[in-house]
C-alpha cells in the first residue's frame, strides 16, 4: 500500500483513539503520532515517505567520507614522517575516498539513518529517556532488514507500542502508547489487504497473512485504496459523532 493511504489511515486511527476510548484526551499531537507510525514499519524501504525524510543527511553521507579521506590525507602528509605510519595512514585516506566516491542510493540511505537513529540514542542516553534511545535503535536497525520482514511482525508493533507505553510514563501524556500502537497495528492490516500480505509472527511462521484485494501501484489498486480511506474515514467520523450526542 502507497504510504500516502498509511498516513491517511493512520491519522484516521489517531482520531478514533482520540474520539472513542474512554479517558484519552482528544489531541492533535496524538493523531499525528498516530501518523508518524503508521508510516514506521517502511523504514525498512528505500523509497518510503518516513525512510527519506529521517535519512534526512543522506546527500551529506559521502561528501563525509570524502572530508575524512582529505583530512587523514593532509594529517600524514604534515603530521607524519615517511614511513610505514605515513604509508598506512594515505591507504586508509585512500579507502575512505574511494567509499565516498563510490557510494550511492540504498548504502547512503542506510548510512544516513544509521546516524539519525545513533544520534536519538544518544540523545536519549543523554537526557534519561529510555524510550528515546529505543526508538533511536529503531531507526538504526530498520533500515538493514528486508521489506515487511522484521518490522512487519507483532513483536515490532509490540516494541513500538512498548516504546509508547515508555513515552507516556516519562512525559506524563496519557495515550502515547495507544496513538503509537494503534498507528502501527493499522500499517500492519493495511498492508494484510494486499497481494503479498503481512508475516505477522515471522521468524516463528513464515507465512504471510493477507486478504489479496489491493495490487499495489496499479490503477485498480490506487482506486481501492482511496475507496477504503474515504469508507474508514467516514465509519469514524460517524462513530465520534455518535459518541458526542451523548
Amino acid at each position: 500500500m502507497r504510504g500516502s493511504s498509511h498516513l491517511a489511515i493512520g491519522l484516521i486511527t489517531g482520531v478514533a483513539v482520540a474520539g472513542l476510548v474512554p479517558g484519552v484526551p482528544f489531541s492533535p499531537a496524538g493523531i499525528a503520532l498516530a501518523g508518524f507510525s503508521a508510516l514506521a514499519p517502511d523504514l525498512d524501504h528505500p523509497s518510503s515517505r518516513l525512510s527519506k525524510r529521517l535519512g534526512f543527511a543522506q546527500h551529506y553521507v559521502r561528501w563525509a567520507f570524502v572530508a575524512v579521506a582529505a583530512g587523514m590525507a593532509a594529517y600524514a602528509y604534515w603530521q607524519l614522517l615517511p614511513g610505514a605510519d605515513r604509508r598506512l595512514a594515505f591507504t586508509v585516506a585512500l579507502a575512505f575516498g574511494l567509499i565516498g566516491g563510490a557510494m550511492q542510493g540504498e548504502a547512503t540511505r542506510r548510512l544516513a539513518l544509521l546516524f539519525t537513529g545513533l544520534c536519538t540514542v544518544v540523545a536519549g542516553l543523554y537526557t534519561g529517556f529510555v524510550w528515546l534511545s529505543m526508538l533511536g535503535s529503531f531507526v538504526c536497525l530498520a533500515p538493514f532488514s528486508s521489506h515487511r520482514t522484521y518490522t512487519h511482525t507483532l513483536w515490532a508493533a509490540a516494541a513500538w507500542t512498548y516504546i509508547g507505553h515508555l513515552a507516556n510514563q516519562s512525559l506524563g501524556w496519557h495515550g502515547v502508547a495507544l496513538f503509537a500502537g494503534g498507528g502501527y497495528v493499522s500499517h500492519l492490516l493495511a498492508d494484510s489487504l494486499t497481494k503479498a500480505g503481512v508475516k505477522w509472527l515471522m521468524p516463528l511462521v513464515d507465512i504471510s497473512f493477507k486478504i489479496p484485494l489491493i495490487r499495489t501501484g496499479s490503477r485498480s489498486g490506487n482506486l481501492l485504496e482511496v475507496a477504503i480511506c474515504t469508507g474508514y474515514g467516514l465509519l469514524v467520523l460517524a462513530l465520534v459523532l455518535s459518541r458526542l450526542e451523548f
